[in-house]
């Protein structure tokens, strides 16, 4: 069996492992060939090339590479028509894997979409393209396969693997020890300031404010940073240097420090599920310029951008929604201009406080960490809350063993 693997971000390498790793379980002389990362690679895929370089965000970044995509692309073709591939399985970033789907689905090799992107939050026209060019979507959210399938489109709902790969991960204990000797005696703060270079540069200077306002108020906060890769490290350093602030920073300790954490501070994306899953109260954080912000209020779909925010509300449908059978996480599709941000009671009522934001909001958020971290009981409130959050959320005992077995029963048939 011969399965070609295309994933881009960094997530999706993580989870396109996991998954090569258990369809090996069963079926060990499994070949895995394709794009993805150095996850990938040591779980045994031979890389073609390394996508995860080329994890950006934007049009002019796409333009900037549009003829190595091209090249990928025909690359690609040329496996497929002289290859037997007996599956293609896409991992995320859409604006790629379109076209793997389509070349594949051309030469008849079953197509499946492992982690899906998530049109549903915004232009869901292109569910069109899932419909033509895909074979099964395995969803990881309940919301996310039901919309699918009111859509046409052929899904299955696995449960999320995050979790999972979050039970399976173990922790550094002589890290932890060290950390814990120089750090105990204060309340951790862990800042993550997300696995895009663009990411980082965005968000950085208001997360050292929002420090700065926590600091004002609780002046025996510990913040860490924990970056993505060493590339970050450095650019928040010389950040530091820059303002003359000191900030310990920790690069590979991304599951130890959130752990070690009594609040997290974060950017966007899928950590927030690691979050979750740990019970870490926890603020997201998203500066864009003026014009995406204004480009989201027409196309954004989700009522919030957070997904640990999403399954929250999934799960509390109100009365109005259960007699309409809407889903509560959406826009009605007839609202051309969403609101700017939620209200603050909205974001009062949300698992994790989010703000997608053009400005600096950092004093806004730097709120949330004095007011938790200054009534323990609050903070006690918010993570009983979470937890009974993943008990709802998590239910699958093995995502990636329902994902495994249903790609081999139907390569194998």
């Amino acid at each position: 069996m011969r399965i070609f693997f295309s994933a881009g971000e960094p997530s999706g390498d993580v989870h396109a492992a996991a998954l090569i790793a258990k369809i090996r379980e069963h079926v060990p002389d499994a070949e895995f060939v394709g794009f993805g990362g150095d996850q990938m690679r040591q779980a045994g895929c031979r890389l073609l090339f390394d996508m995860t370089a080329f994890a950006f965000m934007g049009l002019l970044q796409v333009f900037k590479n549009y003829f190595k995509f091209r090249n990928l692309l025909k690359e690609a073709k040329i496996y497929f028509q002289t290859q037997s591939v007996d599956a293609v399985i896409l991992v995320d970033y859409p604006g790629f894997n379109w076209h793997v789907a389509r070349m594949a689905k051309e030469l008849g090799i079953p197509v499946f979409y492992f982690m899906p992107p998530q049109i549903w939050s915004w232009a869901q026209w292109r569910v069109g393209k899932m419909k033509k060019w895909v074979d099964l979507i395995l969803s990881p959210l309940p919301f996310e396969q039901r919309w699918f399938k009111q859509q046409g489109c052929p899904t299955v709902y696995i449960g999320h693997p995050f979790f999972e790969e979050i039970r399976n991960k173990t922790s550094d204990p002589a890290f932890l020890e060290s950390f814990y000797n120089q750090y105990g005696n204060a309340p951790i703060l862990t800042l993550l300031p997300g696995s895009r270079n663009q990411e980082v540069k965005a968000n950085l200077d208001d997360m050292l404010l929002t420090v700065e306002y926590i600091r004002s108020i609780l002046p025996k906060i510990q913040p860490v940073f924990s970056p993505f890769n060493t590339a970050h490290a450095e650019l928040i350093q010389k950040r530091l240097n820059e303002l003359e602030v000191s900030i310990p920073i920790f690069v590979g300790h991304t599951s130890e420090l959130i752990r070690a954490a009594d609040c997290c501070f974060a950017v966007s994306g899928s950590v927030s599920l690691e979050l979750l899953a740990c019970n870490k109260p926890t603020v997201i954080y998203y500066r864009v310029g003026l014009l995406p912000m204004l480009i989201q209020r027409f196309f954004r779909k989700t009522r919030y951008i957070t997904l640990v925010n999403l399954l929250g509300v999934d799960r509390q449908p109100s009365a109005k929604n259960a007699k309409t059978d809407k889903s509560p996480i959406f826009y009605e599709d007839s609202m051309r201009l969403i609101p700017s941000e939620p209200s603050l009671a909205d974001r009062n009522r949300m698992f994790f406080p989010e703000f997608l934001t053009a400005t600096d909001r950092s004093k806004d958020a730097a709120a949330y960490f004095i007011h938790w971290l200054s009534n323990p009981s609050h903070l006690a409130i918010q993570k009983r809350q979470l937890a009974a959050l993943l008990r709802n959320v998590d239910r699958i005992n093995s995502p990636l063993e329902q994902a495994a077995q249903t790609i081999i029963n139907r390569v194998e048939s």
